[in-house]
C-alpha cells in the first residue's frame, strides 16, 4: 500500500516536472517568436499589422495543455515582451488585444463549431479589434476604427496561416503524447 502511494506521488512529481519544462519551452518559443516578429518590417500603410507568430504557440498550448496554461503563457509572454522590446504603453495595447483574443479563442474552441484554423482567425481578428478599441479610447479618436477593415483582413490572412500551421503541430504533438503514454 505504501509502495503504491509512493509510486503515485513520484508519477505526479514527474508529470509536474514535465509540464513545467514544457511550459518553460513554450514561453521561450513564444518570446523568441515575438522577438523575430519585432525585427520584421511589415509596412502596409496601417500601423499594427503583424504576423502573429507568438499566437502559434498560444493556440498549440490551448489545444494541448488547456485554458489555464494558455492564459498563463499569454500573460507571461506579453509582459516579458513588453518589458524587453516595448514600453508600458505597448504592453497595454498587447494586453488588450491578447486578452480579448484569448477569450474569443477559448469560447470558439469550447463551442466545437470552429476548426483550429477558425479559432486562429478569430484570435487574429479580435486581437486587432482589442488594440483598436484601446487606441481609440487613449487618443479619443473614433476615426481610428477606419483602420479596422484592413486590420480584419490582415488578422484573417495571418490567422489562416497560423491556424493551418498550428493544426499540423497539434496533430503531431498529440501523436507524440499518445506514443509516450503507451510506453
Amino acid at each position: 500500500m505504501i509502495l503504491k502511494f509512493w509510486r503515485k506521488q513520484c508519477w505526479k512529481g514527474e508529470l509536474m516536472a514535465k509540464k513545467t519544462a514544457y511550459m518553460g519551452m513554450l514561453t521561450a518559443l513564444a518570446f523568441v517568436f515575438s522577438y523575430i516578429e519585432s525585427l520584421l518590417p511589415i509596412n502596409l500603410g496601417v500601423p499594427g499589422i503583424k504576423l502573429g507568430l507568438a499566437n502559434l504557440v498560444i493556440i498549440v498550448t490551448l489545444y494541448t495543455m488547456g485554458i489555464k496554461a494558455a492564459c498563463t503563457l499569454s500573460l507571461v509572454r506579453i509582459v516579458l515582451t513588453g518589458f524587453t522590446f516595448g514600453n508600458p504603453v505597448s504592453m497595454i495595447y498587447s494586453l488588450a488585444g491578447g486578452i480579448l483574443s484569448l477569450v474569443i479563442m477559448i469560447l470558439a474552441k469550447r463551442s466545437k463549431t470552429f476548426s483550429v484554423t477558425g479559432v486562429s482567425v478569430l484570435g487574429g481578428v479580435f486581437h486587432n479589434f482589442g488594440q483598436i478599441m484601446v487606441a481609440a479610447a487613449v487618443v479619443e479618436m473614433a476615426s481610428l476604427f477606419y483602420y479596422l477593415p484592413v486590420l480584419i483582413l490582415s488578422g484573417t490572412i495571418a490567422g489562416v496561416a497560423i491556424g493551418m500551421l498550428a493544426s499540423i503541430l497539434i496533430q503531431h504533438l498529440i501523436k507524440m503524447i499518445e506514443q509516450n503514454e503507451s510506453k
